[in-house]
């Protein structure tokens, strides 16, 4: 007998594709009621502004056994049978090692990640052929128990300043949970490390203007009740949600790029799978012009500087990183050995 299949049209630059989807009515998110095919549909939907954020670099499919609550795990390298419109590029990672990645070029590469049981696509933040070098800036802006996205808000308005103020022009997204992404793209210059240090130098601005309400601190016991600007998500192979990548959490929210001026009334729930066709439709895509002019980080870079005159050094890495130069010892402050 055979297997419950469909097959959906999906619209490319190269003409319309099929993409066979097995399982169609598997329901990926119960509470929802969503299913394998609603989520292929979906990304048909939002291919065009999908694939022109995501698109063009490496990604990781975070892809799941069963529906949102069955086993998950990581998918980089192309799997057996992968279409000939999926490419790969070689990519470097932290240990040095080097391996394929999976790159999608078009809206039927999305959906076919979807028939592969993908529900959150983790694009890098620089293009395939340059992957040492990130064209994106990214910061994430994440609630620490006791704060929550309200708190996030005005957090995201002043790094909004920071980033201006070196010269950089900021986009803006939900998590898709309880945090904020910020994005600036910039010019593929520099290596990732020293991205990372220009995060470092805008967080400790921003943590220097709201020290009740921000924190760089690694360690999750000295965060406290304050937004945490997680800088390690700016390293070689950290990634986030793409922009509008489903989320494996009950309501089937999705990454949801926003205007600046929608942010004060802005309410991740509302931003979904069964939503964001729509708005996309009426409203238009907020990073639609994300790309047309990247800026430098040399004023980040002196402020790096700066701080390291002033005895600001190297943060953690995490935990899977090889030991880096600068950097502080990995242990929680709480387990340090005491001077003697």
């Amino acid at each position: 007998m055979a297997s419950e299949a469909a097959h959906i049209t999906v619209p490319g630059p190269h003409g319309d594709r099929e993409v066979r989807i097995s399982s169609p009515s598997r329901v990926l998110w119960p509470e929802a009621g969503i299913t394998k095919l609603d989520l292929a549909r979906y990304l048909v939907a939002v291919g065009g502004p999908f694939i022109e954020a995501n698109g063009d670099r490496p990604v990781s499919l975070q892809r799941f056994s069963g529906g949102i609550d069955g086993e998950q795990f990581f998918s980089k390298n192309p799997p057996k049978g992968t279409p000939d419109y999926v490419r790969s590029e070689m990519v470097v990672y932290p240990s040095g090692r080097t391996h394929p990645q999976l790159v999608l070029d078009e809206p039927a590469a999305a959906v076919w990640a979807a028939q592969m049981n993908t529900i959150v696509f983790h694009p890098w933040a620089s293009r395939a052929e340059r992957s040492d070098y990130p064209d994106q800036l990214r910061i994430d802006l994440d609630p620490q128990p006791g704060t929550d996205f309200d708190d996030a808000k005005p957090v995201a308005v002043e790094l909004r300043a920071v980033l201006g103020e070196a010269g950089l022009d900021a986009f803006i997204k939900t998590s898709g949970n309880r945090g904020l992404h910020v994005f600036a793209p910039i010019r593929p210059e520099w290596e990732f490390l020293e991205v990372r240090h220009a995060v470092i130098a805008a967080a400790r601005e921003l943590e220097r203007r709201m020290p009740d309400a921000v924190t760089t601190h690694w360690w999750k016991e000295e965060r406290g009740e304050r937004i945490f600007v997680d800088y390690n998500q700016a390293n070689r192979d950290r990634t986030m949600a793409g922009a509008y990548s489903p989320r494996a959490l009950a309501h089937a929210p999705v990454s949801c790029p926003i205007e600046w001026s929608e942010l004060d009334r802005a309410d991740p729930a509302e931003f979904t799978i069964l939503t964001v066709p729509e708005r996309l439709s009426t409203t238009g895509d907020p990073w639609a012009a994300m790309g047309e002019k990247p800026a430098s980080i040399d004023v980040l870079l002196e402020w790096w500087a700066r701080d390291l005159e002033n005895g600001l050094g190297e943060l953690p890495f995490p935990p899977d990183y090889p030991k880096m130069p600068g950097e502080p010892p990995r242990v929680q402050p709480s387990r340090a050995k005491k001077p003697s």
